[in-house]
């Protein structure tokens, strides 16, 4: 049996582009950089945003940001709901679908790789976010516009403008905020 190898130049090239940190064309890229880095919300403040929220099987709760889509994962494991991760890195977001599948809610949960200011977000009863002031700041007229009376928001450390939240907790030495919509 005959082994085929790619000619030499394109074996080398291959290698070369590894060795200097370029990307294969197999390596998935968002398409454009995102506007902030993934970090993993602590479990502790994921139970208390959702809790916070008092998330129910009755809400559907999008991730702002939703990276490895712990906190609609969870929302759907605990309390039933279902989630929408926006994603802007199409590796977080296969990520995201795997561990879903693996937890068991991939019927109740999806994962959207998009930019989270151009994603429709008005079937949310529940949205989360862990972003910066500015962002949350670009934010406030897409949650006005967007979702109905009634929606809550909860975001982890930074507020939103000048909105008062309705509720506020301190976990691991950070805030939590709520804000529900007025009616």
């Amino acid at each position: 049996m005959a082994v085929t190898r790619p000619p030499l130049p394109a074996l080398l090239a291959t290698i070369l582009l590894a060795w200097l940190g370029a990307p294969l064309a197999s390596q998935q890229r968002p398409a454009r950089p995102p506007d902030i880095y993934f970090v993993g919300t602590p479990q502790p403040i994921v139970d208390a945003m959702l809790g916070l929220a008092a998330v129910t099987a009755a809400d559907v709760v999008y991730d702002l940001g939703s990276g490895d889509g712990r906190i609609v994962i969870l929302a759907a494991q605990k309390f039933g709901a279902r989630g929408v991760g926006i994603e802007i890195d199409p590796a977080l977001v296969a990520r995201s679908r795997e561990i879903a599948r693996e937890a068991g809610v991939e019927d109740k949960v999806s994962f959207i790789e998009g930019d989270l200011f151009t994603a429709d977000i008005s079937a949310a009863t529940v949205v989360t976010l862990w972003l910066s002031p500015s962002l949350n700041a670009q934010l406030e007229p897409i949650l006005k516009r967007q979702l109905r009376p009634g929606a809550r928001i909860v975001s982890h450390q930074f507020p939103i403008g000048d909105w008062r939240p309705d509720a506020r907790v301190h976990v691991r030495d950070v805030d939590v905020f709520v804000w529900t919509l007025a009616q």
